[in-house]
């Protein structure tokens, strides 16, 4: 299991970012809404994580980067539990063992209630919504009025991987900061800080993460790395043995079943890119066609509640057919 954003102590998404906010806040011209664009897993939520902090009083950290607070603080301790009082946080909620496909409208009812009342332990009230995309439609209409009318003393942070699919009403009433793609060589470099792991295996890390350090640090783990060579192997070999493809499927029960179908879906959909990006031409726009179509699947077959053996063997079947064609 990756670590939560709220745990990460260490992790600077973009230090521009960092000393933007900061000096918005030193010269009290604080915006009451922050927009943190970028890819999937580049430190945005963990950029809202450490402005929260600082906006609700913990100690500066130096040592840790312009927003680095240390984690025995208490203000750091009560954020790790959830019980910060003057922090609402929004995401999609887990029911059953499986998360919801978005956050619902009676999620976001919570956010007038929260900012009507006056800060409990700090000069701020916090919200962060991780993410602003997964909000369904009367719950975007819901955090629409909040931002008509802002609060006082309140701050919200809405991650956001896709800021084209938010409202334009919603993204123009916020600040926005940009999380821009990791280099390989730094990458590589929080790897090995971060995980220990060997140089070379920092670097297979790095390069298989796509710019994103959250996915960087999965991978370093051995059980994402044997993921992502398993799907590599499925896209880029021959045809797929069909006794590892159910050994496969069968460890998609139980508890951890829903992770390691999501882990594998994640690293069959990066690959398939990969060889979108490599090949080009004809081939490589069959390949981009069929890395559209299997980004939707994950959201779709939860959705529908299709079985997961069933959507990787219609994945492995769709793969199998561009490879036949090209």
């Amino acid at each position: 299991m990756s670590e939560h954003p709220r745990d990460r102590f260490d992790l600077i998404a973009d230090l521009k970012a960092e000393e933007a906010f900061l000096d918005a806040l030193d010269r009290g011209r604080l915006h009451h809404a922050w927009l943190l664009c970028g890819v999937e897993g580049s430190g945005k939520a963990s950029f809202a994580y450490r402005a929260a902090r600082r906006l609700l009083g913990a100690a500066p950290d130096a040592s840790r980067g312009p927003l680095g607070v240390a984690p025995h603080d208490p203000v750091s301790r009560l954020v790790s539990a959830q019980s910060h009082p003057d922090l609402l946080v929004l995401e999609r909620l887990i029911e059953g063992g499986k998360q919801k496909k978005s956050i619902s409208v009676e999620q976001a009812r919570d956010l007038p209630e929260f900012f009507a009342k006056s800060p409990s332990q700090a000069r701020h009230r916090v919200a962060i919504i991780d993410a602003a995309d997964d909000l369904n439609v009367n719950a975007a209409n819901a955090l629409l009025k909040i931002l008509e009318e802002p609060p006082e003393s309140g701050v919200l942070f809405l991650v956001t991987h896709a800021p084209g699919r938010l409202l334009a009403t919603i993204r123009s009433r916020c600040r926005r900061l940009s999380f821009p793609v990791w280099s390989e060589h730094r990458l590589a470099e929080l790897v090995q800080r971060r995980t220990g792991v060997s140089p070379s295996e920092a670097d297979e890390a790095a390069r298989m993460a796509g710019g994103s350090p959250g996915a960087a640090l999965d991978l370093a783990s051995g059980a994402m790395s044997e993921t992502d060579r398993l799907a590599r192997s499925w896209v880029e070999g021959g045809a797929v043995d069909r006794a590892e493809q159910l050994a496969v499927a069968d460890g998609f029960r139980g508890a951890e079943g829903q992770a390691r179908f999501d882990a594998l879906m994640d690293r069959l959909i990066a690959a398939v890119k990969r060889r979108a990006v490599e090949t080009g031409g004809r081939e490589g726009a069959l390949w981009a066609e069929l890395w559209g179509r299997l980004s939707e699947m994950p959201d779709r077959a939860a959705g529908l509640n299709m079985d997961k053996g069933d959507v990787l063997a219609g994945a492995l079947a769709d793969i199998a057919r561009v490879k036949a064609s090209v």
